[in-house]
């Protein structure tokens, strides 16, 4: 068994992976708050790196391009609860509690460390999960809004990100595909966070770059990860996820195509 993810409600649920690692890049259309049970995971965000270990909770902000890779430790798989905080939920809270939203240029995902108020909200999902049938609605909104009220109390500035539902406005396509090349998202993933539809994003796209996005993508890719093996002496298993690859295969295969050598046979 790979991965499993048993949701004991549509806005709840917990995760599970038994594989040596996961990988994914992702784009989450709601905020997730997450608590990580077991495991470890690295998170990629723009030029950061992050890591995080059994016990660490965060908010992932909606329409935010992340790497995210689960790792398996200490003989136990890796496993996270979730719960996404939906629009429609968040735009029945705000509509009780009144904020004046400031914009937030660009929204960060926020890590709460270990924090007990969020820690205690968290682990009282576990055992909604040994149910037999769904979580009634009822309380899954209580624990819901014991999230979001938990969030506020500790980071009062929370509300100009859940509050805020606004969509993606039309963005510098070149700044945007230079900071996130390496994802592998869809083309409409790319041009709705860039403000755009799919067909003016490839018109836009041929305009300013003078080629094709699959094409454009994948020079990038390829010099991301040729870059990373000659000057930071990292090793092609260690790259070419970062680099925007599924597999190293495809990737040692696309590499010599374009230089004519291996990526193991890169000398610095």
């Amino acid at each position: 068994m790979a991965h499993q993810a048993y949701y004991i409600h549509p806005d709840l649920k917990l995760s599970s992976f038994d594989t040596k690692f996961y990988k994914a890049d992702v784009l989450f259309e709601q905020h997730l708050l997450v608590w990580f049970i077991s495991g470890e995971t690295k998170i990629v965000h723009g030029d950061h790196v992050h890591w995080f270990g059994a016990g660490d909770i965060l908010l992932f902000p909606r329409n935010q391009l992340v790497t995210v890779i689960n790792y398996p430790k200490d003989g136990l798989p890796h496993q996270s609860a979730v719960m996404h905080l939906s629009k429609n939920r968040l735009t029945d809270f705000y509509a009780k509690n009144k904020v004046d939203v400031k914009q937030m240029q660009p929204p960060k995902f926020h890590t709460f460390g270990q924090h007990p108020l969020l820690k205690s909200c968290l682990a009282s999902l576990i055992p909604y999960f040994e149910l037999n049938e769904s979580l009634p609605d009822v309380i899954a909104s209580i624990k819901i809004e014991e999230a979001i009220t938990i969030l506020r109390t500790i980071d009062p500035d929370i509300d100009h990100l859940l509050a805020n539902f606004d969509e993606p406005g039309k963005i510098s396509l070149v700044d945007f595909m230079e900071q996130n090349y390496m994802f592998n998202m869809p083309m409409d993933k790319f041009g709705y966070l860039t403000g755009r539809s799919l067909t003016t994003f490839k018109r836009d796209f041929k305009k300013v770059f003078r080629t094709t996005p699959q094409k454009w993508l994948m020079e990038k890719r390829l010099e991301l990860a040729h870059y990373q093996i000659r000057e930071k002496n990292r090793k092609p298993s260690d790259v070419y996820l970062e680099a925007g690859f599924e597999n190293l295969s495809h990737f040692g295969y696309a590499f010599r195509k374009r230089y004519g050598y291996a990526p193991t046979g890169i000398t610095g």
